[in-house]
């Protein structure tokens, strides 16, 4: 497992599911799983779950593993994420809700997608939350260029 700090676990979920009115099915508690097995690998868009499904011989279905997702980000337990090239991919939600989501490096050449830890924009939000009066949740933020091995291509 990484270095996040995982917030959410199957008997989590089975919670939230509950609080609304939602059961923990097989297929909810094996796409988890597979979250949580595999929390080293980030941004898993729902073909690369089915795909792993799949090598597992599991019967679930491609679109059950869109509806699981679905839920699953609305109950906060993913967050979804899209990096510009049409396909939405999903991470477990390992940051705490009060502190920002780390922000991404998305190389346009062979499309990795590197994690930024570190939040400089805190003195950028309080600024625009005192001039417009707006309260700022979280912000999201993604850098578009060449990583450092695709330039060396170049």
């Amino acid at each position: 497992m990484s270095e996040n700090h995982q917030l959410f676990g199957v008997e989590d979920l089975r919670g939230k599911l509950s609080e609304r009115g939602y059961k923990m099915t097989p297929q909810r508690q094996e796409i988890l799983r597979i979250f949580v097995e595999h929390s080293d690998y980030h941004h898993m868009s729902a073909e690369d779950v089915y795909a792993i499904l799949q090598k597992r011989e599991s019967e679930i279905g491609l679109a059950t593993v869109y509806r699981a997702l679905d839920l699953l980000c609305e109950l906060g337990i993913l967050v979804k994420v899209e990096f510009g090239d049409g396909c939405a991919r999903y991470e477990l939600n390992t940051a705490d809700p009060k502190i920002h989501h780390h922000h991404h490096l998305i190389c346009l050449k062979c499309k990795k997608v590197i994690e930024f830890e570190d939040d400089l924009l805190d003195d950028l939000e309080a600024t625009i939350a005192k001039k417009s009066g707006f309260q700022i949740l979280n912000h999201e933020v993604k850098f578009f260029g060449y990583c450092k091995d695709c330039r060396g291509e170049a």
